[in-house]
């Protein structure tokens, strides 16, 4: 796809938002749909991390629920206005990342997995314990202002308004890495990703691209957790939790991650299942446990990768020739 395309792309997918917001109805979907939008987003982090490091994260769940807090923890402490607390939050949670990333990508394959994991449950348990500072157990609300970005919170927090704001910033960002990856950084970022050693053998530093998608991923997982935060006004621990970036994991599976749009779509999958089959079936969970299985044996390139080898074959499929001295 070129940019012209790519930008066409994304500003239907901008008007998409509100046309969505106007034809849904009612606020329980509109709420609904704005939490598997949120989750989409913190799962295009993982995926980007898988795509181009090739790496698997069980500790995502760290920059989401870690993004929360330290939005919560500042505008507590109303050291600055709550936007300028939303850059610094998202900066703090992309230098940490980027310092960690420096140590933690130089091991390979599921060391890599388990030492995200074991980061992430010390962080959970801290978090959990701290009962003075994060409220402990209990979580702790945010304490948003009445005015943010020059909306007042009565506006801001209609279903329908903070939904397209969701979506905006799904698409924006999906834009903005999608511009990043055809650049010289998406090219050395693959390049290091299929065969480090020869990268190194041609000059390229391996570990510094490297850290960067590690910190560009949890830039894009800690937006999905301020917008978390704003969408419950709540925070706790059990943002933390690995099991909460095992579940996004299955988003990116599902999905796919040789695209970018390829775990939001996990997304809205796992989510119709949860709220669909939910309704249903107590065990929802072993059905989405099947069809899980059933993605990774016949599709591993995910319901987008399915989708796209559908779209070619329909493209590669001739038309019907035409019967000899047929009108024309």
């Amino acid at each position: 796809m070129n940019t012209s395309r790519m930008l066409l792309s994304t500003l239907g997918a901008l008007v998409l938002g509100p046309l969505v917001a106007a034809l849904v109805t009612s606020g329980t979907a509109l709420s609904l749909i704005t939490q598997a939008v949120i989750y989409a987003i913190f799962a295009m982090g993982i995926g980007l991390l898988l795509r181009q490091n090739g790496l698997v994260s069980f500790g995502h769940a760290l920059y989401f629920g870690g993004a929360g807090y330290g939005i919560g923890i500042l505008l507590r402490l109303n050291l600055m206005p709550a936007e300028l607390a939303v850059l610094v939050t998202l900066v703090g949670v992309s230098a940490f990342a980027f310092l960690i990333g420096l140590v933690i990508v130089r091991v390979p394959g599921i060391a890599f997995g388990m030492l995200t994991l074991a980061i992430g449950q010390m962080f959970f348990l801290s978090a959990s314990r701290a009962r003075g500072f994060t409220g402990g157990a209990d979580g702790m609300s945010v304490d948003w202002p009445s005015t943010l970005f020059g909306l007042s919170q009565s506006v801001l927090l209609k279903p329908g308004n903070l939904f397209v704001l969701c979506w905006s910033v799904l698409v924006v960002l999906m834009l903005l890495l999608g511009l990043l990856l055809r650049s010289r950084f998406g090219a050395i970022t693959e390049a290091v990703r299929d065969n480090e050693e020869r990268a190194r053998f041609i000059g390229i530093p391996t570990v510094l691209p490297r850290a960067a998608v590690y910190a560009l991923s949890a830039l894009v997982s800690g937006v999905a957790g301020i917008l978390a935060s704003l969408n419950t006004g709540f925070i706790s621990p059990e943002t933390l939790h690995w099991s909460l970036s095992g579940m996004a994991l299955m988003m990116v599976v599902v999905g796919g991650f040789k695209v970018l749009w390829g775990p939001p779509l996990g997304a809205v999958v796992y989510f119709l299942f949860k709220d669909i089959l939910g309704d249903y079936a107590t065990h929802w969970m072993t059905i989405f446990g099947v069809a899980l299985i059933t993605v990774i044996v016949f599709s591993p390139t995910g319901v987008a990768g399915a989708l796209q080898r559908l779209a070619g074959a329909r493209r590669a499929v001739p038309a019907p020739a035409r019967a000899p001295g047929s009108a024309h």
